[in-house]
């Protein structure tokens, strides 16, 4: 075992002491000594740069979404508050000494959207105070039989666990009163198990259920009374965002398609990928909406189930352009010429479609009806029409390569090879299948502004300046 070292001058000087009395010095070379310093300063290095990167990125999350720096804040001051209960001896004197289970159900129940705190705090009260019942009243029961009081609270843990735990399986229990099962399985095990050696089993459910009633107060408070974030304006700000992508989405992807092969650059809008991946978002959202009182725009009972609706539509609509955004991006090509006569017809057809879907989106945003929609789902079905007569008119002549010249931008008679054709065909039947779904998407949020009573702002159309006036 060494017990001493020296620096000698040619390097590090180790005088080492083993069994039989002896000593030995061994001597570092100043190069191995000089590698080894040079190790550990990396090694030192690279946890300083580990750091400083972990810093830097909860510096951009906090800069980026302020509302998650301010929600830890938030949950810091419902701690603190619940914490008094143990600072002073009044409050801790009221609780029985149990201000820990505040403290817990702070912990636990605190979420970062008004709607989840109060979910989780209904559940966990409601739960508390049913089990903390049924434990009570078991107890009651099995202490008038006597010997039998142990095999009584053994089956009745058995058979209200067993339930508890069986609803969860049940989609509407899951969905909304999952949390609640679980507390409700905890709870009742808890008093009814110690109340066979408690004798104030009485007064442990009253302290139990006080002291979260306590904590689920400060939770619930805190979150809305400081800097709130409700799950309702997440999910109306989701739905018309996503409104928006796909509009661009469209206009993207078509604008892409026409492009000369010197002018591609490869980048497409695929915003709708967002919208396909938004469902379980969506759904999470409007089930915490549910919990939420009035508050801003959205009033009592808002219908956020249509909401959901309207998600479903878009995603019908957002399957169409990820099969349009991947034909888009295939080997197989229409002739460029073909793609000059329809390219008019086509980017016509794209601009009302996604003029008609950022309308939605601003009706959605503003919550008000605009009879501006109707004029744009008319000029969008217009120019549905028109490109089906355009096809129609293109089918009635022989189908060939077109020569240089063209007449008047008219196609020749000459024979093309029906493959060239079957791309463009795909693109027709493409453009015209995601404008009948746009149609779905208008009726749906129609339903939603008449049900939430949107504000109803009319235009009239300006047929000579093509604009609308209010």
């Amino acid at each position: 075992m060494a017990n001493g070292s020296v620096m000698a001058f040619n390097g590090l000087e180790w005088k080492v002491h083993v069994a039989d009395g002896s000593s030995e010095t061994k001597v570092v070379e100043p190069g191995v000594a000089r590698r080894l310093y040079i190790q550990l300063q990396g090694q030192i290095w690279r946890c300083l740069m580990k750091i400083g990167r972990f810093f830097e990125k909860a510096r951009d999350i906090a800069a980026s979404e302020p509302t998650k720096a301010i929600h830890g804040v938030k949950v810091g001051m419902a701690l603190s508050l619940v914490s008094l209960f143990y600072y002073m001896r009044p409050l801790y004197d009221g609780v029985g000494g149990n201000a820990m289970w505040a403290v817990m159900t702070v912990v636990v129940a605190f979420e970062y959207s008004v709607g989840a705190t109060i979910a989780k705090s209904f559940n966990r009260i409601s739960a508390t105070f049913l089990a903390g019942s049924l434990g009570i009243g078991v107890h009651w029961i099995a202490n008038q039989c006597g010997e039998l009081e142990p095999v009584i609270l053994q089956a009745s843990v058995a058979i209200l666990g067993a339930a508890a735990t069986f609803s969860r399986f049940i989609p509407y229990v899951k969905a909304r009163f999952d949390y609640g099962a679980m507390i409700f399985i905890l709870t009742f095990c808890f008093v009814s198990v110690s109340g066979y050696r408690v004798d104030k089993v009485l007064e442990l459910a009253r302290n139990r259920v006080s002291t979260i009633a306590i904590g689920t107060s400060i939770c619930i408070l805190t979150s809305m009374l400081f800097y709130p974030v409700w799950a309702g304006n997440e999910l109306h700000k989701l739905i018309y965002k996503n409104l928006e992508k796909l509009a661009d989405s469209l206009n993207g992807c078509v604008t892409e398609y026409f492009k000369d092969n010197e002018e591609r650059s490869g980048l497409k809008q695929e915003g709708y990928k967002s919208v396909l991946n938004s469902k379980a978002s969506e759904e999470a959202m409007a089930n915490l909406a549910r919990w939420e009182p009035a508050h801003g725009r959205f009033k009592f009972r808002h219908p956020w189930k249509q909401y959901l609706k309207v998600g479903a539509s878009m995603r019908s609509c957002a399957y169409c352009i990820e099969t349009l955004n991947g034909f888009i991006s295939s080997e197989v090509q229409a002739p460029e010429l073909l793609k000059k006569h329809l390219k008019e017809v086509c980017m016509t057809l794209t601009s009302s479609s996604s003029n008609v879907l950022k309308e939605l989106a601003m009706s959605m945003k503003t919550m008000t009806k605009s009879t501006k929609t109707k004029f744009l789902v008319q000029e969008m079905n217009f120019a549905v029409q028109s490109f089906q007569n355009v096809l129609k008119d293109l089918s009635k002549q022989v189908l060939v390569l077109p020569e240089h010249e063209m007449d008047e931008g008219k196609l020749k008679t000459q024979i093309v090879p029906i493959m060239a054709i079957v791309p463009l065909a795909t693109l027709a039947s493409l453009l015209i299948e995601i404008a009948e779904r746009i149609e779905g998407i208008v009726g749906v949020v129609d339903e939603v502004a008449a049900q939430a009573e949107f504000e109803v702002v009319k235009y009239k159309k300006n047929k000579e300046k093509k604009t609308f006036e209010v």
